[in-house]
C-alpha cells in the first residue's frame, strides 16, 4: 500500500474517533469530523485503486 493511502487510512481513524467523541459530548463539530473522515477515507480508496490499475498494467 502506498505510504499516503496509509496516512489518509490514519486520518480517516482519527476524524470518525473525533467525531464519535465530539457528539459523546454533544457538539456539532462532530460533523466536520464526519466530512474529514468521508475525504480521507475516499483519499485512500483511490491510492490504493490507482495501484491497483497501475500494478496491473505493468503485468501485462
Amino acid at each position: 500500500m502506498p505510504r499516503i493511502a496509509l496516512y489518509a487510512l490514519v486520518v480517516c481513524v482519527l476524524a470518525v474517533a473525533a467525531a464519535v467523541v465530539s457528539f459523546a459530548q454533544g457538539s456539532l463539530l462532530g460533523i466536520v469530523w464526519v466530512l474529514i473522515a468521508g475525504l480521507s477515507s475516499n483519499m485512500t480508496w483511490f491510492y490504493v485503486r490507482r495501484l491497483r490499475l497501475t500494478a496491473a498494467a505493468d503485468a501485462s
